[in-house]
């Protein structure tokens, strides 16, 4: 049975050390676009040399950019990956079954992260993300920082396939992230007025932690799993400590 053709979509900047890795387990797919924002290094080099359909627009913000990206395939049906996001042995053959004569609007594929010096282990809890679409029924949402597509239709998850996220590689890198997102989405929480900022600041993150190390089974990743662990729960804290410093900057 013929499946339905596929066009892999991505946006990047200076993504020289991860995208050769990641173009190369895709290379199977009929179309690869890469829309890029400028960048300085051997990027858009690299996606040419392994075929890509390159476009060059500035960025502004992350869901207009991928928004953009996806206009620019040929084929209605969308894998969407990040520039450091490589798929896993296997996840080819479990994205073609699902595209022939598929009957959902999308499809969930889960996350394996980088934990520094290893990779997730594949026991533990991986979060399923909306990667594979149709996009005559799917388009990106407006939420600030964390912006993903959205579907008119069922989707389901792909369990047996996934994909390594592969861009922290070490702890800086992580916390460096973390500070960056979090000031990110100060703006966005303080138009929502997220009320009882102290109280989530004291008991969310040790909550954080406690989820992902036992719920989510991050302790089979050994001291990686640990810190990871740690490094989520001074996100959680992070977030609501800079949301509370800028309400107490904006009363004085």
């Amino acid at each position: 049975m013929t499946r339905e053709p596929l066009s892999v979509v991505l946006i990047t900047y200076n993504n020289a050390d991860t995208l050769d890795r990641v173009l190369a387990e895709v290379s199977w797919a009929e179309e690869i676009v890469v829309l890029d924002s400028g960048s300085t290094d051997a990027t858009v080099a690299i996606a040419r040399r392994h075929g890509a359909h390159v476009e060059v627009h500035p960025f502004d913000d992350y869901g207009p950019q991928k928004q953009r990206a996806y206009a620019l395939a040929r084929h209605d049906w969308i894998l969407n990956l990040d520039a450091d996001e490589v798929l896993s042995p296997g996840t080819r053959q479990v994205i073609e079954q699902a595209l022939q004569a598929p009957r959902h609007a999308g499809f969930r594929l889960p996350r394996r992260e980088r934990m520094f010096w290893t990779v997730q282990h594949r026991w533990s809890w991986r979060n399923p993300h909306l990667r594979l679409f149709d996009r005559r029924r799917g388009r990106m949402n407006d939420v600030e920082v964390h912006s993903a597509v959205e579907v008119d239709g069922p989707v389901r998850n792909l369990w047996r396939a996934d994909f390594v996220n592969d861009g922290d590689g070490d702890i800086a890198t992580r916390v460096e992230k973390i500070n960056r997102y979090t000031t990110g989405m100060v703006a966005h929480k303080l138009r929502k007025q997220q009320r009882f900022t102290g109280l989530r600041m004291v008991f969310y993150p040790p909550l954080f932690f406690l989820r992902q190390y036992l719920l989510k089974r991050y302790f089979l990743n050994g001291w990686a799993g640990f810190i990871a662990s740690v490094t989520g729960a001074f996100y959680a804290f992070l977030k609501y400590a800079k949301l509370h410093e800028a309400r107490r900057q904006g009363r004085r």
